[in-house]
């Protein structure tokens, strides 16, 4: 069953991490396809089987949500992450400040990927 759960919540971080990638290329060639109803609402039903998943293998973990240091440091990271993507394609005001924004979401999906492999808030660092 963890496996299971384990492998739906990668792919549907890869999903809606290349659907990101996707709309921000979108966004920068200023396309109308966009605001088409399927690139709307596509992302939201991806991100809500992504998030059931995590939570899903915490329950069958029976690990609290914010009992391990890692998985709390991975939560937060997810709301700055959105944060950036809400930025990066909808409530920048100019173009740089989605650019910028952009990039903050990738790094922020980048260091919570390491906070996932190496189980701990250090992320990519504890290799060091």
């Amino acid at each position: 069953m963890f496996l299971t759960l384990k492998t739906i919540h990668m792919c549907c971080a890869l999903i809606s991490f290349t659907g990101f990638l996707f709309r921000a290329y979108l966004m920068v060639i200023d396309s109308k396809l966009l605001n088409h109803k399927y690139i709307l609402v596509t992302p939201h039903l991806i991100d809500t089987l992504f998030l059931l998943s995590g939570f899903s293998m915490a329950f069958v973990l029976n690990m609290g949500l914010f009992a391990q240091g890692w998985l709390s440091m991975k939560i937060l990271l997810l709301m700055f992450y959105l944060l950036f993507v809400g930025i990066a394609l909808n409530r920048g005001k100019t173009k740089s400040v989605r650019v910028v924004s952009f990039f903050l979401a990738v790094m922020t999906f980048l260091f919570i990927v390491g906070i996932a492999v190496n189980k701990t808030g250090i992320s990519w660092f504890a290799m060091i």
